[in-house]
């Protein structure tokens, strides 16, 4: 019996496949806080977990792996409101070291009148293929209540943000910068069991304006049951000078379920 040789090339563009996928899978450089906030008037915890889990075997054998959770606390006075994001993300491709995603974000809202709110958050980031080893997010600034109705909320913010960035490359580069971080967001529910989020980002470098992140992202969102809902998300980012070789632009398409508490 003769057996087919395994076409080099094969295994390159499967595992190129794959780390296109764990892109995908894990967030963009820029957490949108804002498609995470659910608008609700529950006072106390609510939150949402997801995970999920995939193994290919072909030529070669590729793992992949990844949860998120999202955890939010009104008081009962409605004058603050805590937000904890957690997500990682990992790929193991038969040969090759594991990959990895991950960031916990911590955001704290206090209102200071209907319209005005002051927030507070720190960020910890890292991202193999981003070639971020770590990133270091603290800020501060104000939240504006542009427009809410019952079906239609709009906000804005504009924010001081703290930066100390580690690229995973040779020889190691490290930076600490000042950026804004400001937001346009909007909700939209046409429909009890439907809602659409779109949330655009732009983050330019104090020193140097050049320097800048964009990112829009929107979701749609379709409840199921009380619990669980499915969403749809698109993403887009353009990082004017992203770290090492990453490329400048990255943007994606994802679907999913969550199940919210």
């Amino acid at each position: 019996m003769i057996r087919n040789a395994v076409n080099p090339s094969f295994k390159k563009a499967l595992l190129v496949l794959a780390v296109l996928f764990f892109s995908i899978a894990g967030k963009t450089q820029i957490v949108n806080v804002e498609s995470a906030r659910m608008q609700s008037d529950t006072v106390g915890w609510q939150g949402s977990f997801g995970a999920a889990f995939s193994m290919t075997r072909n030529t070669i054998k590729i793992f992949g792996a990844n949860a998120d959770a999202h955890l939010q606390y009104k008081t009962s006075n409605d004058q603050g409101l805590w937000l904890i994001l957690g997500n990682y993300n990992l790929l193991k491709v038969s040969g090759k070291n594991f990959l990895s995603d991950g960031l916990f974000h911590l955001r704290y809202n206090r209102k200071v009148n209907e319209w005005l709110r002051w927030e507070f958050f720190g960020q910890y980031q890292n991202n193999d293929i981003t070639q971020i080893k770590s990133r270091i997010l603290l800020g501060t600034g104000p939240r504006f209540k542009l427009i809410k109705k019952p079906r239609f909320k709009m906000y804005a913010a504009t924010l001081m943000m703290y930066e100390n960035e580690k690229e995973a490359t040779t020889p190691a580069v490290e930076h600490s910068d000042l950026r804004n971080s400001s937001y346009l967001s909007f909700t939209w529910l046409p429909q009890d069991y439907l809602e659409m989020i779109s949330t655009t980002y732009f983050q330019p470098r104090l020193a140097e304006f050049g320097d800048y992140r964009f990112m829009n992202q929107f979701m749609f969102k379709v409840k199921a049951t009380p619990h669980f809902s499915l969403a749809v998300k698109w993403n887009y980012l353009h990082d004017r000078f992203p770290a090492g070789t990453a490329p400048k632009t990255i943007y994606n398409f994802s679907t999913g379920f969550t199940y919210e508490l």
